[in-house]
């Protein structure tokens, strides 16, 4: 594998390889494309079709992007990359571990751009749960035996998107930021990534520590993911009403306790989460898979936090209760199915 990527200087000849051609993993497409990498992309289907013809075309508000990159339904065809960022849902991925594999030469770092706990989040911890591993995130260790937690780096993206049709996606947000960083916090590899992405709408940071990060998002995530889901509405619809928005206020705090007892406070405050609502007429992703039937994030974004809450010893009874509504509603419409080992 060439060693160019290391060097920033060198880093427009960067093979960037997008696992992943849903709202997110096009986006960032057309960021890496206009940033000089060269990007590849996985996709499948219809999505593939349209990618090999059109390319992919993003709508910001303050510009249009298209980019041509080479797409593949099967990874193998494009070879091993300097980089490859990961955006499917939670859910797939023990789907592309086989596929993820070809993609990786001796030293290339794998960036999950998603939602939820991430499954190497004790790696590189330090305290009594070192290295701990997560199975209702990483079924039967596939990402750590495929992948490894060393190569692993997390982004943690703000930006309201959809999918206009497949390869077209639309940004509602007029500043989007993502956070990078990984699991040691050492930040070289997340530098090299952000400076091909940044832009005067795109705040993007290298973080050394990203599990802050993490736990602000799924602050974020949990309460439009479960008061979404209850209510099929965006949190615009729902945290006006006083009764949701001291829910929310509690369930804030409550996964706020766990952060901070596992030693990575969140930065985030319940008032401006709340006062950010106020704009949100974007139903998340969960509540949109969770209407049409398809698997949901459930453990990444939900029953993985609240088994953290538990190994911390943390009360969480608002979250404990909204989990147990969404996974009987979940589990109603095909959703999810609880896993088959009982896990502690």
């Amino acid at each position: 594998m060439g060693r160019h990527h290391q060097g920033a200087g060198d880093s427009h000849h960067m093979k960037v390889c997008i696992y992943g051609a849903g709202a997110v993993g096009c986006y960032l497409a057309g960021r890496l494309h206009q940033g000089g990498a060269t990007v590849s992309m996985v996709a499948r289907g219809a999505t593939f079709a349209a990618i090999a013809a059109e390319g992919v075309t993003v709508h910001t508000p303050a510009k249009h992007l298209h980019a041509r990159v080479e797409v593949a339904e099967d990874p193998a065809a494009l070879g091993p990359q300097d980089m490859v960022l990961v955006t499917v849902k939670a859910p797939a991925l023990p789907a592309i571990a086989p596929g993820l594999a070809t993609l990786l030469g001796q030293e290339t770092p794998v960036c999950f751009v998603m939602n939820g706990l991430p499954w190497w989040y004790f790696h590189a911890h330090g305290g009594p749960h070192e290295g701990q591993r997560l199975p209702r995130i990483d079924p039967g260790d596939i990402m750590w035996r495929t992948v490894g937690p060393e190569r692993a780096l997390h982004g943690v993206i703000f930006a309201s998107c959809d999918i206009e049709r497949p390869g077209v996606v639309h940004i509602e947000t007029a500043q989007t930021a993502l956070h990078l960083g990984e699991p040691a916090g050492t930040t070289a590899r997340a530098e090299a990534l952000a400076a091909l992405l940044r832009d005067t709408d795109f705040t993007v940071t290298a973080e050394p520590n990203i599990r802050a990060r993490i736990w602000s998002k799924l602050q974020t995530n949990i309460c439009s993911g479960l008061f979404g889901c209850l209510a099929d509405s965006p949190p615009r619809a729902i945290y006006s009403d006083p009764a949701v928005a001291d829910a929310v206020r509690r369930v804030v705090a409550e996964v706020g306790a766990v952060a901070a007892a596992l030693g990575h406070p969140s930065p985030l405050d319940a008032e401006a989460l709340l006062g950010r609502a106020r704009s949100q007429g974007h139903k998340s992703s969960v509540v949109q898979d969770l209407a049409r039937g398809a698997p949901i994030e459930f453990d990444p974004m939900f029953g993985g936090p609240q088994a953290l809450a538990r190994l911390a010893g943390v009360p969480t009874p608002t979250l404990d209760l909204l989990i147990a509504l969404v996974k009987a509603r979940a589990i109603s419409v095909g959703s999810y199915s609880e896993p088959e080992e009982p896990v502690p």
